[in-house]
């Protein structure tokens, strides 16, 4: 599983770190995340239990954002949304947060996980 570098965390998610390396481990944990999805959609929330079936194995997503319930994760989406509208004047997730992450590293896309 990757992350993003610059996870976007909801308010009540407890200890983040823990919660990162519970996913990647394929550990028990009750969060929602987000994720770029594969498809031309922009992101995907899901429950962190879909994590544990085998296709996940072979096609790790990668996670941007991880909230304690599936509102929050909505509410982290919507100032995603809103980040982007103000910084590029449109809705493109993927790029803005593309962009995002070169600017402060300057990095091809695959160093920003």
């Amino acid at each position: 599983m990757k992350f993003y570098r610059y996870l976007y965390v909801g308010d009540t998610v407890r200890n983040p770190g823990r919660v990162k390396w519970k996913l990647k481990h394929h550990a028990g944990v009750q969060v929602y995340v987000i994720t770029l999805a594969p498809s031309p959609d922009q992101l995907e929330i899901f429950h962190s239990a879909y994590l544990k079936q085998k296709f996940y194995r072979y096609h790790p997503p990668i996670v941007v954002g991880i909230a304690a319930s599936h509102n929050e994760a909505v509410e982290i989406v919507i100032k995603m949304t809103q980040e982007c509208l103000k910084t590029l004047g449109n809705c493109d997730l993927k790029e803005f947060l593309k962009l995002k992450a070169n600017k402060h590293c300057h990095a091809s896309w695959d160093s920003l996980l």
